[in-house]
């Protein structure tokens, strides 16, 4: 079921002087936000490695279940329209689980994981098999889904076998507070779409149109940065709240939804859309749209340098929720997805949430002293530092200071503040990210939000 919410999100800090970004409340009017410049990089702390980074590839064996065993089950997008987040938040539940085993496991028992398809919104008999087999084998946790609309097929599943849910990607706002046993690693969608709306804004565009897919996340997404612009004394003009232009998730052609978003004459055009925009993009450039004008989100902010002409997209925007982890923990990822699975990275997206998220449910466990689901789900929001305990930055340390009886609040390389009582990260930030003449996104600002209620 969806509960509503009257949380909002208030921008504490623009990532540079030029962004100007002034953020207001979702859902108030009368919030009062606050802006400061900070440099371009995130304030996230890198967990600690260890000494040696021999790494390991824990697999789950046959048979194996939470009685004795962290088992950290995935529901990630290894086909569909987002595979291409599957192998930064794969690299990121493995890693996580090489380094729990490199500290000891939890309370002894050993760590692995296990990795099943989500798809996406076109087949959700995917994610449903993928979801029926976890609950099977008895999963301590289930990392996942990427798609919000993909984790709503089967989160009612997981709730009824009791089995902790943990999406690194989620961000629609019908699922704040939707289960006890759903958290989330990644905010909802008021601070991005309020973040995108005020970037459109301050760059001085007051009529948009959005081109987005018929989808939880792209409708959600469209109506907070349609209710910014607008707060800001914009308007839509195609493709807005109410209006049912919404495309299908999967539609192949979007010349009609292109031609009208175009002859609606707007300043800035919004895409909405995962795998979609490799479509929808040359057929806008082909119409003589100013590409630089073209805003996008963490769905579809990707390195196009492979499928777009050189400079396409260059000057064009987009938004991805979590920190820019540092340096030092994507070369770790790297090197863990070269041991692993013999190939490089070139995108990190929701990686560091994907990390956190079982390094999370590790802790919880750890400090539970179990590794069964429940135990997981009682205790996930206190190592988080719900309980205002002392900070640690890694596994081992963590599991040090839980030793000694403290408190702890673990703080990882995505940046997220504790989790709140609708399960969801009490902060978060939200990277800027501009196109450049190869297409590929670089990251430009960073907006750290606040969830208020």
């Amino acid at each position: 079921m969806n509960r509503s919410t009257t949380s909002h999100w208030v921008k504490l800090m623009a990532g540079t002087a030029a962004l100007g970004l002034v953020l207001t409340a979702c859902g108030s009017e009368d919030s009062d936000t606050e802006a400061t410049e900070t440099e371009t990089t995130s304030e996230a702390s890198d967990s600690a490695a260890p000494a040696d980074d021999e790494f390991t590839n824990d697999e789950c064996a046959d048979g194996s279940s939470n009685a004795d065993t962290f088992k950290a089950g995935g529901i990630l997008p290894l086909t569909g329209n987002l595979a291409f987040l599957g192998p930064p938040e794969v690299a990121g539940v493995g890693m996580a689980v090489s380094d729990i085993n490199a500290a000891g496991g939890v309370n002894g028992a050993p760590a692995c994981h296990q990795i099943e398809d989500s798809g996406d919104t076109t087949d959700l008999s995917i994610s449903t098999a993928s979801a029926r087999k976890l609950i099977q084998d008895e999963a301590s946790v289930v990392i996942g889904a990427a798609s919000s609309s993909v984790s709503l097929n089967f989160v009612d599943r997981l709730t009824a076998a009791k089995v902790t849910q943990v999406s690194p990607a989620n961000t629609a706002v019908d699922l704040s507070g939707y289960s006890d046993f759903y958290f989330r690693t990644a905010p909802p969608d008021g601070i991005q779409g309020n973040a995108l709306g005020s970037l459109i804004s301050s760059d001085g565009f007051q009529k948009i149109a959005f081109i987005v897919f018929s989808d939880t996340y792209g409708t959600g997404l469209r109506d907070v940065v349609q209710e910014t612009v607008e707060a800001g004394g914009g308007e839509c003009t195609y493709g807005c709240k109410g209006d049912g232009d919404e495309f299908p998730a999967g539609q192949t052609t979007f010349s009609s939804e292109v031609s009208a978003a175009v002859n609606s004459n707007p300043d800035a055009i919004v895409i909405l859309a995962f795998d979609e925009t490799k479509a929808i993009v040359p057929e806008l450039a082909s119409t003589g749209w100013d590409m630089s004008a073209t805003y996008f989100s963490d769905g579809n902010t990707a390195d196009y340098s492979e499928d777009f002409e050189e400079g396409t997209l260059t000057g064009a925007q987009g938004t991805i929720p979590g920190a820019d982890a540092a340096q030092d923990f994507k070369d770790r990822l790297v090197a863990w997805n070269e041991f692993a699975f013999g190939d490089g990275l070139t995108d990190f997206a929701y990686a560091a949430e994907s990390y956190d998220a079982t390094i999370l449910a590790a802790l919880a466990a750890y400090k539970g002293g179990a590794t069964d689901s429940e135990t997981v789900q009682q205790n996930f929001a206190a190592v988080s530092g719900a309980t205002d305990g002392e900070e640690c930055t890694s596994y081992a340390e963590c599991t040090e200071m839980l030793d000694e009886g403290n408190e702890i609040r673990y703080v990882g390389p995505s940046g997220i503040g504790p989790i709140d009582e609708e399960n969801d990260p009490s902060s978060a930030f939200v990277g800027i990210y501009t196109f450049n003449d190869q297409n590929k996104n670089e990251l430009t600002a960073t907006v750290e939000g606040q969830k208020q209620s």
